[in-house]
């Protein structure tokens, strides 16, 4: 059985790490972090929709300034009608432009994934590369999104560093870094390498869901206790309930088809685009 998520008691500000936190302390609490949310999220996955590593670059570009969810309503229809790198390159950009519009800066988007697809099956013979160096010369793909695929489609670990993980990786102390690259490097030495990819998905499970920007659910967090950052939110138990989102709200999850685990979880998938 598996143990609960440690809670502070209520009314109670649990302690904040030392301002002295030595190394081994800070290791040893970044990665206690990390098992517990492994715990509130056993079911922890990429929220992009993807049958292969080309549908999953794709999708990670688009997501740049959207939600995932918006991204998966759209993303159904572009690989239906250009299911190949090939099949894309060769599009009418107009008519990828109208598939893309739901999505934001969509033109913009239909020239990064038009020119990545012409990229690839230029360069890749239409097969998306399994090494770093390669991906981030595609347009449109930095390291972040590199990762994203390196890690889920390709099994090969990486730290996704978006916009959630930079936020709680300060929020919890972890770096004082601002720079996306510094805080890769920052937290990638705070664990092993094993533990990257699914770190990163716990992590940005759980500013989704709790440890949001401007209102974090502080009262209603497993890991308040090691959190340095306590009390910046809502600390009443109840009223930080309220502020849960995703499936510890009631809403569905982000993806059309989520994983197995997380069905059995508990969870819902999203609904298809126009629905609600």
């Amino acid at each position: 059985m598996k143990k609960a998520a440690s809670k502070p008691p209520k009314d109670s500000k649990p302690p904040k790490p030392p301002k002295d936190e030595s190394r081994t302390a800070l290791v040893r609490r970044a990665r206690r972090i990390n098992r517990e949310l492994a715990e509130v999220y056993p079911y922890a996955h990429p929220e992009l929709d993807f049958e292969n590593p080309f549908q999953l670059l794709v999708a990670t570009v688009l997501s740049a300034q959207t939600t995932d969810l918006r991204v998966n309503q759209t993303t159904p229809a572009l690989f239906a009608k250009y299911p190949t790198p090939e099949d894309l390159a060769a599009a009418n950009p107009e008519e990828v432009e109208e598939i893309l519009r739901p999505t934001g800066f969509f033109r913009a988007k239909t020239k990064s994934v038009m020119g990545l697809s012409k990229a690839l099956a230029a360069d890749f013979g239409g097969e998306v590369p399994g090494r770093l160096e390669d991906l981030v010369k595609l347009p449109g793909v930095g390291r972040k999104t590199a990762f994203v695929v390196l890690g889920n489609a390709f099994g090969r670990p990486g730290l996704t560093v978006d916009t959630h993980f930079q936020r709680l990786v300060r929020r919890w102390q972890w770096t004082d870094a601002t720079e996306p690259d510094k805080i890769e490097a920052a937290v990638a030495a705070l664990f092993p390498k094993s533990d990257w990819t699914m770190l990163s998905h716990h992590v940005i499970f759980h500013g989704r869901r709790i440890c949001h920007a401007r209102k974090p659910a502080c009262g209603a967090c497993p890991i308040a206790p090691l959190c340095p950052a306590y009390g910046e939110g809502e600390t009443d138990p109840e009223k930080a309930k309220k502020l849960l989102k995703y499936e510890k709200g009631g809403f569905p999850g982000q993806r059309l088809k989520p994983p197995q685990a997380y069905l059995d979880a508990g969870g819902k998938p999203a609904p298809p685009l126009g629905a609600g």
